[in-house]
């Protein structure tokens, strides 16, 4: 083959490589740019079938009203979040409404925050119009799809990976990363360290809806921590007389996420009739921590800078206009 024919052959190789990278949107695998505002079919009532039918930007306002909302009143006074905090918050939302996407073109979710995201229209602020409208059409993507996403109050210092925080059964995705934050001067404090004291009788019966049958609790170990310090396993020994293991995440959300705050314990002990913990952060430590992120935005950073400290390999781009 002589010189000119390499090169007809070389230039036509690449032809076929840019081609198919056009077809294909990039890297992309699954996700994709629109001509217009894609549709949110919101599930209001799941057993009747009922739906609301809403543009995506003003579905996405609703979340940021109903995972962010304002915060909590300092002397008497409500408050908004930093801006920068509600726009990251705003294009993770978005992100993670698109990964229901269907054929069609059309999301389909509910408002159910143990599916999907917690929708609260009636928590709507001027500041979170702001912050979506900047942001519009703006959302993650990771290795070409819709990065499906999670966040929570506070990491406690540490984010976790999705199997120590969440029991995650599927291979760890590739967005997520454990990161260590400094310290937060800004966390309320009941979210800084808490303490819990849970009667063993509702500890026994939320082992038992995991289907951890022991009898009576008498006893309850931490077995394994991970990457962040996170509970992972706890082993349980009731008046049954066996011992029992099972995923601290899950035992968190048997007992209630509001009284079992974090995974992230400093001391887990039978005192009297009560399950007695302590421990730090709000919420399973996955992802995004609306704490720190308020941090960060105090501090100057930007929505993208506060979504590339909390996941690794993504990139922010405009789906539409």
């Amino acid at each position: 083959m002589n010189r000119t024919t390499t090169w007809i052959a070389l230039l036509a190789a690449l032809a076929v490589v840019a081609a198919l990278f056009f077809f294909s949107g990039g890297t992309r695998t699954g996700a994709r740019a629109f001509d217009e505002e894609p549709a949110v079919h919101l599930v209001v009532d799941p057993e009747r079938g009922e739906t609301r039918e809403l543009k995506m930007e003003e579905y996405i306002q609703g979340v940021v009203g109903g995972e962010m909302g304002k915060l909590p009143p300092e002397n008497g006074e409500e408050r908004d979040w930093p801006h920068e905090a509600y726009a990251a918050q705003a294009i993770l939302a978005r992100s993670f409404a698109l990964s229901f996407l269907d054929e069609d073109g059309v999301v389909k979710i509910t408002a159910d925050v143990e599916e999907a995201q917690a929708y609260r229209p009636e928590n709507i602020t001027p500041a979170i119009r702001r912050a979506v409208e900047d942001t519009r059409g703006q959302v993650m993507i990771h290795r070409g799809d819709y990065v499906k996403a999670w966040f929570h109050s506070y990491s406690g210092g540490h984010t976790a990976t999705a199997k120590e925080g969440l029991n995650y059964q599927r291979e760890e995705p590739g967005f997520v990363k454990a990161v260590e934050l400094p310290e937060n001067e800004y966390v309320p404090e009941e979210h800084r360290s808490w303490s819990a004291r849970i009667p063993l009788e509702r500890v026994s019966e939320a082992l038992a809806e995991l289907g951890v049958a022991v009898g009576n609790v008498t006893d309850v170990e931490i077995l394994e921590r991970g990457p962040s310090g996170r509970a992972t396993m706890l082993q349980v020994m009731g008046t049954s007389g066996r011992k029992e293991q099972v995923h601290a995440a899950d035992l968190r959300l048997a007992l209630g996420a509001e009284e079992m705050k974090s995974t992230l314990l400093e001391e887990l002990r039978i005192e009297g009739d009560a399950l007695v913990m302590r421990g730090r952060g709000f919420g399973h430590g996955v992802g995004l921590s609306q704490w720190d992120a308020y941090k960060m935005a105090q501090e100057g950073k930007s929505a993208e800078d506060i979504l590339h400290a909390f996941f690794q390999e993504i990139e922010i781009e405009r789906l539409w206009d």
